[in-house]
């Protein structure tokens, strides 16, 4: 098979011109022969700029210089690019990055080994003026959601040029965040995209570029913004972005399903004990906080109570949901996985929300957030962000990696913002701790439920490879956010009989594609 043509699209304004030879010359370095460089000045005053592009264009036939006769903005010579494009793929170049050498050769050969590829991206990092590189970011596998808080895919971007041109390349009014706006708008249409794990690009810091400071480009923000709720109207979300926590980032404000019928599971033996000097029995204070920030009109209790439950706790809970509330007794040896299965044949809902009855909720409408996203048919799963009693980070995702299972950010304080703002936005995860999840009834059973073998720990990583393994999505939701008052000093990922056993089943994870 010929190797595909591969259309370098280079915007050109001002730019230093040691720093823009320094880009010319990481491609004429590629290891990859079948490439063009297109190379559009904007109307650059400095006059040594056009110098230094046609120079290169005379040293190699296969970089082409278009002069504009106006200055016309990132969007309008990034388009001229486009237009002159004669590769099969396009991959987006700054004027003032680097390349590594092997970056097209890994990008085409990814493309010879699936002919159905549309969009490629790489992992990236930055290198100082001192040549010096650091903040490698080595990103997640397709992860649309977090596409959606945050245009992580950036760099190297390679798209299927017909499919650029398709959607309308790159469009004015989304001017700062042109890139985001046009690879959402790719991604919608695509019927394959490939992370390639390596760093591939470094991203140049000079003075007054995004990579120094993404607050030097203030109304990238807002444009990014109109991007991603210009997304969710085109592929049929219910809701609108809002600015995140930073820059850069973005929250998705979903229209939650007030009338979808939901059922809340929670197993429980009506333990009592101290949170913050106070004495409460969990599942009472559990199923007050839900139902204190909820306004979900179709809405189910399903309590699974052991037989030592005291009869005043099923009283109280009775007094607090009312109507609401399904009693499930449970006999026999402590299992949660049954509790859990037990729990759902007792329930009604199209949706199940299993809860662990240690917990208070923090956001609001706790139950319209967590279900809005399965909204979406690949969605199976979604899951909170929880915190210890002192406010450390109990679970923000799981993370299965070198033969490991684990909590993600363990530990670390509220409010940290993560490796490069994981912490700050929603974002695919390989699995999701039981201890509050959400999915759709018919997930569920397809799946096959919780696994009885794992009565303890480890259950709910089984079930999350089951949902994975079906193709379902596992959505972490850094908004919603509630106390978990297990004990810090328990770890329910430790090596045990049931840690061989998953590893037996699934055997020992190697690189977590969603890695936060």
């Amino acid at each position: 098979m010929k190797p595909p043509l591969i259309s370098l699209v280079t915007p050109v304004y001002n730019t230093p011109l040691d720093v823009l030879q320094d880009t010319i010359d990481s491609v004429l370095a590629q290891t990859f022969e079948d490439w063009e460089l297109v190379l559009v000045d904007d109307f650059s005053p400095q006059g040594g700029v056009r110098d230094v592009l046609h120079r290169a264009a005379v040293k190699d036939s296969r970089i082409r210089v278009v002069e504009r006769s106006s200055n016309g903005g990132i969007v309008q010579a990034s388009n001229d690019a486009i237009a002159a494009a004669t590769g099969e793929f396009i991959a987006l170049l700054d004027h003032d990055d680097i390349l590594s050498a092997r970056a097209l050769e890994r990008m085409a050969t990814e493309i010879l080994d699936d002919s159905l590829v549309d969009y490629l991206y790489s992992d990236e990092d930055k290198v100082g003026p001192d040549r010096k590189h650091f903040d490698r970011f080595d990103k997640p596998d397709w992860s649309p959601e977090r596409l959606r808080g945050q245009m992580y895919t950036g760099h190297l971007s390679v798209l299927r040029t017909a499919l650029v041109r398709k959607v309308g390349g790159f469009r004015q009014e989304f001017e700062g965040s042109q890139d985001h706006d046009l690879v959402l708008r790719v991604t919608e249409q695509s019927r394959r995209i490939v992370h390639v794990p390596e760093v591939l690009y470094h991203w140049r810091v000079v003075p007054g570029s995004t990579a120094e400071n993404i607050d030097n480009k203030p109304y990238a923000w807002d444009a990014g913004v109109r991007a991603v709720t210009a997304h969710l109207k085109r592929v049929g979300i219910r809701g609108h972005a809002v600015a995140g926590p930073v820059p850069g980032t973005y929250r998705i404000e979903r229209t939650p399903e007030l009338d979808r019928s939901v059922s809340v599971i929670i197993p429980t033996r009506g333990t009592a004990g101290e949170v913050w000097g106070q004495h409460r029995v969990f599942v009472v204070e559990a199923v007050r906080s839900l139902l204190a920030t909820s306004s979900h009109r179709d809405l189910e209790i399903v309590v699974v109570y052991d037989a030592s439950t005291p009869e005043n706790v099923l009283t109280e809970l009775t007094e607090i949901a009312g109507d609401r509330l399904t009693l499930a007794p449970f006999t026999g040896k402590f299992n949660f996985s049954r509790k859990c299965n037990e729990g759902f044949l007792a329930a009604r809902g199209d949706v199940l929300f299993f809860l662990n009855d240690d917990v208070q909720a923090i956001s609001d409408e706790i139950v319209g957030r967590m279900i809005a996203p399965l909204s979406e048919p690949e969605v199976g799963m979604t899951g909170a962000h929880l915190f210890f009693e002192d406010g450390a980070i109990q679970h923000a995702g799981h993370t299965h990696h070198m033969g490991q299972f684990s909590h993600a950010y363990l530990g670390a304080k509220r409010g940290d913002y993560g490796a490069f703002s994981s912490l700050l936005i929603n974002r695919e995860a390989s699995g999701l701790t039981a201890a509050c999840i959400a999915m759709p009834r018919d997930v569920f059973i397809s799946v096959g439920g919780f696994s009885e073998l794992f009565p303890g720990n480890f259950n709910d990583v089984d079930l999350c490879k089951k949902v994975g393994q079906a193709g379902f999505r596992m959505v972490w939701l850094s908004d919603v956010e509630l106390y978990h008052f297990e004990s810090r000093s328990r770890d329910p990922l430790v090596h045990s009989f049931e840690h061989k056993m998953i590893i037996d089943r699934w055997g020992g994870p190697q690189r977590d594609p969603y890695l936060a």
